[in-house]
């Protein structure tokens, strides 16, 4: 593995798995990273206890203080009121979203990774690291994208679901994609079963694009995600 250690900053809401999965790999010795920083929208999520066990930063920010723009001032926010001043569409999703900016530059995050974080993310973020914020979703993308996706594919019968690396834009699920799995649907399966062997290949396939991505072996070619070597 090189010396130089990709900054991995994660967005999480729950559980975690997937960081853990990331952590896991970075402690293998399978990936070339670092955890820079753990933010959470959730006081209590497992995730922030993981990120603490790994001995990586972890935050909890509270969408509330993003109802008060007055504590979002900063030097981006500034940048921010005068960007989106003709559009109208400040909310106070976009001020979060300002505020986890300047949590990411403090700890110079490189690459931001969204790990079952349930918030959409804005143009703030999306602006800021171009092509540069990856998501998991478990379904084979662009089919059945948004929430509960395991039970719709499974509700719709179909006979291979999956999941997907993709890099984030401002539409749900929408960005180009990076690495995904099929996982086929067994006769027997239930939709806890199959979403736990889809689980298993979302940790296994989001460390691999994450260490595409440390190895500058990937571009972006409208909605095409270029692997120099292949994979």
């Amino acid at each position: 593995m090189p010396e130089a250690k990709l900054r991995v900053g994660v967005l999480a809401s729950g559980r975690g798995s997937n960081l853990q999965a990331i952590i896991d790999a970075i402690e293998a010795g399978k990936l070339a990273a670092r955890i820079a920083v753990v933010i959470s929208n959730k006081a209590d999520a497992p995730a922030l206890e993981r990120a603490r066990k790994h001995g990586a930063p972890a935050i909890f920010l509270d969408p509330k203080v993003a109802t008060r723009p007055e504590l979002c001032y900063g030097e981006f926010t500034e940048n921010l009121r005068s960007h989106w001043a003709e559009t109208k569409q400040l909310s106070p999703r976009h001020f979060y979203d300002a505020l986890i900016l300047q949590h990411l530059r403090k700890h110079d995050v490189e690459l931001v990774t969204l790990a079952g974080y349930m918030k959409i993310v804005t143009r703030v973020l999306i602006d800021a690291y171009p092509n540069r914020i990856m998501n998991i979703h478990p379904a084979l993308l662009p089919s059945f994208p948004g929430l509960k996706a395991q039970q719709q594919a499974f509700d719709w019968g179909v006979k291979v679901s999956g999941c997907t690396v993709h890099f984030v834009t401002e539409g749900v699920d929408t960005g180009p994609i990076i690495r995904q799995a099929a996982v086929p649907v067994q006769e027997n399966d239930t939709a806890e079963t199959l979403e736990t062997r889809i689980l298993a290949e979302e940790h296994r396939i989001y460390p691999e694009a994450i260490q595409l991505f440390a190895d500058g072996r990937l571009s972006v070619e409208g909605r095409r995600v270029r692997i120099r070597g292949g994979f």
